[in-house]
C-alpha cells in the first residue's frame, strides 16, 4: 500500500526536470512590495538559481549587499524614498481625519494622483538613464538572463524585459493602471467591482456607482500613466505599439491574493494564485519576547503594527489607542515609532520591530490590529486571526471591506476613533466568538490546497525558465482594437448587412407592387 501511494510521487519528481542555475533579473518596487518580492528571491536562491536585483539610488529597503542577490545600482530616483512616502503618509492620515466629506475625498485623491504622477515620472526619467547606458545594456544582454521578475505596479521591470527580449514574470496584485485581473481577463462591471466598497452583488445605484469610478480611473490613466508611458514606449518600441500591450504579454501572472481573499471573477489561463506564499513556518520567539507573551496567561496577547509606510499615528491617536490597550487584561505587543504616548499602561509593550508571523502564528495571539495591507491580511488569514482594522490609503480600505464581508474584521475610521470606540472593538472581536470562528473557518478554506503557495510560484518561474516562456498560456485578445475585442466591426457588419437586405427587399417589393399596379391599371382601361 505505501509503495503505491510513494510511486506517483517518485515518477512525478523524475518527470519534472528541474531547472539547476537558471538566472533571474528582478526589477523590484520598494516598501511592502519588496517584502514580498525578498521571500520569492530567497527561495529561488535556496533553489540554486542566480538572482540579479536591480535598485535605484533611492532605495528604501532594498539593500545593495545581500546573501542571495547580487545588486546592480542605477544611478537614478524612482521617487520611491522613504522621506516622500513618510511625508505623504502623514498628509493622508491629516486629510482623513478632516472627515468624509465630498472635498475631503477629492483632496484625498489628488494627493495619491499626485503622488503617483511623480513616481512614474520618476520612473521613466530612470529608464531613459538605463536604455542610454550602452555599457549597462551590453552587461545585461551579455549575462543571458533567464527571465525578468518584476512587480508590474511600475513600468520599468516590463521595459526592460521587452528590450532585453526576456520572458516575463509579474509578481503582482496592481498593475500601473489597475488592479491586475482587469488588463487581460473579462471584467464585466455588472459583478466585477472596483475599490468601491460594495460586494459583487450590486443593486442599480451601486453598478451605477461603478460604472462612474470605472470613468474616473480611466480620466486617471490618460492624466497620470499615459503622459509618461505613452511617449517613452513610442520612442524605443515604436509608434504602434501601446505600453499596455507590453503589460498584457506578460507570460505568467503569480497573483498575490485568491479566492478567499477576493470576491469570485474571471481570469485567465496564466495567472497563478499565490496568497500566502510569504507565510513560512514559524519561528521561536526571543526569550524575552516569549516571557512576555506566556505571562498573558489565558487572556491572551493582541499585536498591532501598521506596516512598512506607517511608523507611526498622529501622537493624540496614539494617546487614545495606547489609553484602551491600557483598560484590556490582554498582553499588548505593538510595533510604535515616535514619541512615547503618555497613556501607555503596563501590559503593554513598544517595540520598533517585531516578527509578525511568528507572533500570528502563536497559540496565544487572540488578535491583530493592522492597516489592512495584503501581506499582513494574508498572515492573518493563513494564521486564523481576527481583525481590528486602522486603514489609511490605497487599498486599505478596500482590503478590509473584504475581510468585514466575510465577518472576521471590525474596521474602524481613523477622523472618528477615540479611546472608547477603540476599546469597544477590540471587546467586540475578542469576546464576539463569530469573528474567530469565520476566521478559522477561512483559514481553513485557505489552506485546504494540494500544493503550497510558494511551491506553485516556484514551479510557474521554473517552468518559464525551461521552456522559453509560457506563451501558449497568453490570450491573443490584448492584440486586438476595442472594435475587434467587443466585435464591434462584426456588429456593424451585420447590422448593415441587415439594412441592406431590407432596403433591397423594400425596393423589390415597391417595384413589384408598382408592376402589379400597372397591370390592373392596363386590364382596366
Amino acid at each position: 500500500m505505501l509503495l503505491r501511494l510513494l510511486l506517483p510521487l517518485l515518477c512525478t519528481c523524475l518527470c519534472s526536470c528541474p531547472v539547476s542555475g537558471g538566472k533571474v533579473l528582478v526589477f523590484p518596487l520598494d516598501g511592502s512590495h519588496w517584502v514580498n518580492m525578498k521571500v520569492l528571491l530567497e527561495e529561488l536562491h535556496t533553489r540554486g538559481h542566480e538572482v540579479t536585483v536591480l535598485r535605484p539610488l533611492d532605495t528604501w529597503y532594498i539593500k545593495a549587499q545581500a546573501p542571495f542577490y547580487r545588486s546592480i545600482t542605477i544611478n537614478a530616483s524612482t521617487g520611491f524614498s522613504e522621506e516622500l512616502i513618510g511625508s505623504f503618509t502623514t498628509k493622508m492620515v491629516q486629510l482623513r481625519r478632516e472627515g468624509a466629506s465630498v472635498w475631503t475625498r477629492m483632496a484625498l485623491q489628488m494627493k495619491i494622483i499626485q503622488l503617483l504622477s511623480e513616481i512614474h515620472y520618476q520612473i521613466k526619467a530612470m529608464m531613459e538613464k538605463v536604455f542610454e547606458n550602452q555599457t549597462l545594456m551590453q552587461e545585461l544582454r551579455d549575462t543571458h538572463y533567464d527571465l525578468m521578475l518584476t512587480d508590474p505596479a511600475v513600468g520599468g521591470g516590463v521595459l526592460l524585459a521587452h528590450k532585453l527580449k526576456l520572458p516575463l514574470v509579474f509578481n503582482v496584485r496592481w498593475l500601473l493602471q489597475r488592479e491586475g485581473h482587469d488588463a487581460i481577463a473579462p471584467t464585466p462591471l455588472s459583478y466585477v467591482l472596483l475599490p468601491i466598497g460594495v460586494t459583487d452583488r450590486m443593486n442599480f445605484l451601486q453598478r451605477l456607482q461603478n460604472m462612474l469610478i470605472f470613468f474616473f480611473m480611466h480620466l486617471q490613466i490618460w492624466y497620470v500613466i499615459d503622459p509618461n508611458y505613452k511617449p517613452f514606449v513610442h520612442k524605443h518600441f515604436g509608434p504602434e505599439v501601446h505600453y499596455m500591450e507590453l503589460f498584457q504579454s506578460a507570460d505568467i501572472w503569480l497573483m498575490r491574493n485568491d479566492f478567499t481573499f477576493e470576491f469570485p471573477r474571471p481570469t485567465m489561463p496564466n495567472v497563478v494564485y499565490m496568497s500566502g506564499f510569504q507565510c513560512k513556518e514559524p519561528k521561536a520567539l526571543s526569550p524575552e519576547l516569549e516571557a512576555f507573551v506566556q505571562s498573558a496567561g489565558e487572556h491572551g496577547v493582541i499585536i498591532m503594527t501598521l506596516g512598512t509606510l506607517v511608523a507611526e499615528l498622529p501622537h493624540d491617536i496614539s494617546e487614545e489607542v495606547a489609553a484602551a490597550f491600557a483598560q484590556l487584561p490582554q498582553k499588548i505587543i505593538w510595533r510604535h515609532k515616535g514619541r512615547r504616548p503618555s497613556t501607555v499602561g503596563n501590559n503593554t509593550l513598544l517595540v520598533d520591530w517585531l516578527p509578525q508571523t511568528d507572533l500570528l502564528a502563536h497559540p496565544q495571539t487572540r488578535l491583530f490590529v493592522a492597516h489592512g495591507g495584503t501581506n499582513g491580511l494574508q498572515e492573518a488569514i493563513h494564521h486564523g486571526v481576527p481583525l481590528v482594522g486602522l486603514p489609511l490609503m490605497f487599498d486599505q480600505h478596500d482590503n478590509f471591506f473584504r475581510m468585514q464581508v466575510r465577518g472576521v474584521a471590525k474596521v474602524l475610521d481613523i477622523s472618528t476613533v477615540n479611546r472608547e470606540v477603540f476599546l469597544e472593538a477590540l471587546k467586540e472581536v475578542l469576546h464576539e466568538p463569530k469573528y474567530r470562528e469565520n476566521m478559522k473557518r477561512l483559514s481553513a478554506l485557505h489552506r485546504d490546497q494540494p500544493l503550497k503557495p510558494l511551491d506553485r510560484a516556484m514551479f510557474w518561474i521554473e517552468f518559464v525558465m525551461r521552456h522559453g516562456g509560457a506563451k501558449h498560456l497568453v490570450s491573443e485578445s490584448y492584440k486586438l482594437s476595442k472594435l475587434q475585442y467587443y466585435c464591434l466591426d462584426v456588429a456593424a457588419f451585420l447590422l448593415a448587412l441587415v439594412a441592406l437586405s431590407l432596403y433591397v427587399c423594400t425596393k423589390t417589393l415597391r417595384v413589384l407592387w408598382g408592376a402589379l399596379f400597372s397591370t390592373s391599371k392596363s386590364k382596366t382601361n
